[in-house]
Parts: structure tokens; C-alpha cells; sequence
């Protein structure tokens, strides 16, 4: 259950989070969070970030990265405002597609990846990236068959994906890994998978599993990323991201919780504070077109709705 005053902290941020708030911790009548949602496009985050795009469709000038000139070299940390990730937090937000319309076709004549000057629609050589562009791709209308496709070509022989494979790495990667199986369950979702593909993305869940989520081989957590909540979920494999799609994984396909991610649950229940909020724990540096959460060591409504969402979902299948 989430308390009345936990649930009007969340949704008085934005109608961005307030819509998900809604749907999937209220309960509320589709009707109400359908209007809520549909604010996205008009107020907020979503509106903010709708702003920032270019005649062009892109953002910030670039796909993956700003324009050179933008002078983002000289920043600490990624630059988080190009093209990708400024649609990543409009798809994430629940921003409806209508309202990018004629973007997928901008995109198409106009964007180029900053890898060998590839067309932005039949992605590059990196797992997240390529990843990314078939969720938004999906979302957005455009052709993206192909690219799909490239996902059980260059699935490696454990299972799993890594974003460095065109340098020769032949181990699996867990943030490479997430992100793949996320673009294809996506891709399913939309357009309906195929044997191939389903293959394909149970095949890379069962290399996240066998790690529990959060293990290296030697039996040792990763690092330290992987435990530290934070928000926007960004790249990072971390027991947030994996357990939220692990979590959507499993009401799509329609099975039980799995097991093996039970040591990556009690770590997000372990950092719920007694008011039943989360903290934010790390803010990725890198260039932004607006802060979209609070600072760290703040009570965070984003890492709290994502942290309830996960929790609700385990208990109330496990109980």
C-alpha cells in the first residue's frame, strides 16, 4: 500500500511521474491517468524537453552526442541532452508518440551517428546504443525490422552482449545485456516477436539471472554502481533497472516472480527509510538540458516509485 501523503509527494512532481504514480500504485480508473498523461506533452518535464528539439528532430545537434560546437568536451561526465537521450526521457515519461509526429522521418534524413556517419534508424556497433534506437524506434513509428535483428547476430556465446565486441571482447556485459533484452522486449511488445528474437531475449535474461543480477563470476558483487539507486535510470545495470524490467519481463510473459532475483530485491528494501521514501544516491555528471530529480542524498519521488513499484510487484507474487 502507499500511504495517501507518500502518493501526493509523488504525483504534486510532475505528470510525468504523477501518471505512473496512478496507473500502477493507486490504481486509479484508467480515465484519470490517461488525462494526467496526456499533460506530458503540455506541462513540465515533457513540455521542457519537447522545447529543446531542433527543426532538424534531433536534439542538441548530434544523435548519440551534442554538435562539437556545442563544447561539451569540456564538461565533467557524459553529455546527457543529444538526440537519444532526450527521447529516452520523453518515451520513459509516457509522452505520446503523436506528439513527435513527423520525427521518425526528420531523423531519418537528417541524423547521422557520430560512428562512422551511419543513418540514425539502422543504429551503429553499440549494444546500448542500438538498443535505445530500437525502443525509440518502436515507439516512434519508424522501420526498425532490421535492426532488430542485429540483436541475435551479435548475441554472444554466454548469452549475453557486449558493447565492445567490435573490439574483440567475446564476455557478456550486464549493462549491455540489460539494455538489449529491454529493446527486444519492447519490440515485442509492439510489433509481436518471433522465435528468433524471443529466443534471443531469453537467452540474455537467463546470463543476467545466472548472475543473480548483481554478481561477478568470482561470486562478489560488481562494484559499487550496482547497488546505488538513482534516477533517470540512465545506462547502468544496476538492481533498480533490472529488477523494474525483470519485473515487466514477467507480467508480459505472464510467469511468476524468478527466484534468482531475490538478493537484488532485499537490497532496494533494505535502503527504504522508515517515511517509506528512497534517497537519490548518485546524480550521473554530464551536461542536461534541466534537472530532472532531486540531488543526492535528498528523498528522491522517482528511485521511491520505482523502488515501491518493484517491491509491490515481488511481495504481492511471493507472499
Amino acid at each position: 500500500m502507499t500511504s495517501p501523503t507518500l502518493a501526493a509527494w509523488m504525483t504534486g512532481t510532475d505528470p510525468a511521474l504523477a501518471w505512473q504514480v496512478q496507473r500502477d500504485l493507486l490504481g486509479a480508473p484508467e480515465s484519470q491517468w490517461q488525462a494526467t498523461r496526456a499533460r506530458v506533452a503540455t506541462e513540465g518535464m515533457g513540455s521542457r524537453m519537447l522545447a529543446q528539439q531542433g527543426a532538424d528532430g534531433q536534439w542538441a545537434g548530434g544523435a548519440y552526442l551534442p554538435a562539437e560546437q556545442d563544447g561539451w568536451q569540456d564538461d565533467e561526465g557524459q553529455p546527457w541532452t543529444a538526440t537519444t537521450w532526450s527521447l529516452n526521457q520523453l518515451r520513459e515519461w509516457g509522452l505520446d508518440a503523436a506528439a513527435l509526429a513527423g520525427t521518425a522521418e526528420k531523423l531519418a534524413a537528417n541524423a547521422r551517428w557520430e560512428y562512422d556517419d551511419l543513418p540514425y534508424w539502422g543504429g551503429e556497433v553499440d549494444v546500448c546504443i542500438n538498443a535505445f534506437t530500437l525502443m525509440n524506434g518502436v515507439w516512434l513509428g519508424a522501420d526498425v525490422r532490421e535492426l532488430a535483428e542485429w540483436f541475435p547476430a551479435h548475441q554472444l556465446s554466454e548469452g549475453g552482449w557486449n558493447c565492445e565486441w567490435v573490439e574483440g571482447e567475446t564476455r557478456s556485459s550486464v549493462h549491455s545485456t540489460l539494455n538489449a533484452v529491454r529493446g527486444l522486449l519492447s519490440y515485442e511488445r509492439a510489433i509481436g516477436g518471433d522465435d528468433v528474437l524471443r529466443a534471443a531475449r531469453k537467452r540474455g535474461e537467463e546470463y543476467l539471472l545466472g548472475r543473480r543480477l548483481m554478481y561477478a563470476r568470482s561470486g562478489e558483487v560488481l562494484g559499487a554502481w550496482t547497488t546505488r539507486l538513482t534516477y533517470p535510470l540512465r545506462w547502468m545495470g544496476d538492481v533498480l533497472r533490472s529488477t523494474d524490467y525483470f519485473r515487466e519481463a514477467a507480467l508480459y510473459d505472464q510467469v511468476a516472480p524468478e527466484e534468482r532475483i531475490r538478493d537484488a530485491i532485499e537490497v532496494i528494501r533494505s535502503k527504504r527509510r522508515p517515511d517509506g521514501t528512497w534517497l537519490q544516491e548518485r546524480v550521473w555528471p554530464g551536461r542536461v538540458w534541466f534537472p530532472l530529480d532531486v540531488p543526492e542524498g535528498e528523498p528522491s519521488p522517482w528511485v521511491t516509485f520505482y523502488a515501491t513499484r518493484v517491491l509491490n510487484w515481488w511481495d504481492a507474487a511471493t507472499s
